[in-house]
């Protein structure tokens, strides 16, 4: 589908050029930028890559202006898993660190979303928001319920990220009968000062912009976040629920249907 400015389009990566253009640019913010690394990482060619690749839509962000020849056409992405493929596959990415049995257990309909970043040249532009009405085209389309994923605080020290996990955990906690909990093995509590001792400017100045885009469109977190040493992050579970969310997004959305 094409997007403006005219320069712009938006597609479901369908070539290897893609494909690779996408992992370039994953490995551009996820392993040089951020730190992080992985069993699949390929560092010779500069891919950032791990075994869900092969079965996710990787939702692409393109620039005709720049190279496919060299892998910098796509300058955005977002990693896309709907729940009856995950089930053929076996498993979520989340799965790894979060028990997700209720959400399973839950009867909706799923999407997972994950490795979401964009070219540090297009951020604070179009290009999220030019991603988040292709993600919107998507979900209607495959009647999507449930969306979530983990987002990532940069870094491991949790006495920095303190005031922003704990407002999160204060403010936003998913509803027991839905919230998933971070595996042992890197869990990480997320109560980590009272609520009547937080400050919200403070917690919300140190919150990643994806993360605070999510709480406004209704996003919950689940229970404890979750340490991942090998991208060096510390992650947080996002819930999202269409049924619930404001009257206004509702709209959003279905204006959106109704012009297709």
């Amino acid at each position: 589908m094409k997007s403006d400015p005219s320069y712009f389009d938006i597609r479901i990566a369908t070539c290897e050029r893609d494909l690779r253009g996408a992992q370039r640019l994953r490995y551009r913010v996820f392993v040089e930028e951020l730190g992080g690394d992985g069993a699949l990482v390929d560092h010779q060619n500069r891919l950032e890559c791990d075994e869900f690749d092969p079965v996710v839509d990787h939702l692409c962000l393109i620039d005709s202006r720049r190279s496919a020849e060299d892998l910098e056409h796509v300058v955005g992405v977002y990693r896309l898993l709907p729940g009856m493929r995950a089930e053929e596959f076996g498993r979520f990415y989340c799965d790894s660190e979060y028990d997700l049995t209720k959400l399973r257990q839950s009867g909706r309909s799923l999407l997972e979303l994950g490795r979401s970043c964009v070219d540090p040249a297009y951020r604070g532009g179009s290009g999220m928001f030019l991603l988040w009405n292709a993600l919107a085209d998507y979900v209607l389309d495959l009647g999507i319920e449930l969306l979530f994923g983990v987002a990532s605080f940069h870094g491991t020290d949790t006495r920095q990220l303190a005031p922003s996990l704990s407002w999160l955990h204060h403010n936003h906690l998913a509803a027991e009968a839905l919230r998933p909990v971070a595996r042992p093995e890197g869990y990480q509590p997320m109560d980590l000062i009272p609520a009547d001792e937080l400050e919200r400017r403070e917690a919300l100045i140190g919150m990643p912009a994806l993360i605070k885009a999510y709480l406004r469109l209704g996003g919950r977190v689940g229970e404890g976040a979750y340490i991942d040493r090998a991208f060096n992050t510390t992650d947080v579970f996002l819930l999202m629920d269409t049924a619930a969310m404001s009257e206004k997004h509702r709209k959003f959305y279905e204006d959106r249907w109704q012009g297709q």
